[in-house]
């Protein structure tokens, strides 16, 4: 990430440096980041209205905050399904970190809500590790709400993507075990 900032100040790559820093939770480079970003692109609607709520809400997910994570996502709702210039394709990204501050608010239904989203628009989401991880949210989710047959159901759904994956892949462990576990 300091590599291709090294390389780059384009708003794109600084987007993606916040977003990565936010989730590695180098709170301080993704706070930082932010900031410059919301400064000098005040009218930049897909930045302050994905972008940036996104960035915020992996912040607040990362510090263990999840009502404040759903909180600043709200305004990213009606632009979840744009094409932010950063990825060039549509990733509902700020659907998945809701999902994932549901998941860990306990709340299984709005979690696995979120989650179906990007799965409703597989499409979208093709190239992105986000559509496989939705699904493998979307197993939590159900597995948080008790109802086990659905979660076994979304866990071989997420297999089912990654059938042959390289086996040191530590989510596709935990899936693994979580998914075990349900037996």
């Amino acid at each position: 990430m300091s590599q291709a900032l090294l390389l780059s100040q384009g708003t794109d790559v600084q987007t993606m440096a916040a977003l990565v820093s936010a989730r590695m939770r180098d709170e301080k480079r993704a706070h930082t980041l932010a900031q410059k970003l919301d400064a000098e692109h005040p009218a930049n609607t897909i930045l302050q209205g994905y972008w940036l709520p996104t960035i915020r809400g992996e912040m607040d997910l990362q510090r263990g905050d999840w009502s404040k994570a759903v909180e600043d996502l709200n305004p990213a709702a009606n632009l979840e399904l744009a094409i932010p210039s950063a990825l060039s394709t549509a990733s509902l990204y700020p659907a998945y970190v809701r999902g994932q501050a549901y998941l860990a608010g306990g709340d299984g239904k709005n979690a696995a809500a979120e989650f179906q989203k990007l799965i409703d628009h597989s499409g979208l989401t093709l190239n992105s590790a986000l559509g496989p991880l939705a699904r493998l949210g979307r197993a939590r989710a159900f597995a948080r709400m008790g109802d086990p047959a659905n979660a076994k159901a979304a866990y071989q759904d997420f297999f089912q993507l990654w059938q042959n994956p390289d086996p040191n892949i530590p989510v596709v462990q935990q899936a693994r075990n979580e998914y075990t576990k349900l037996h």
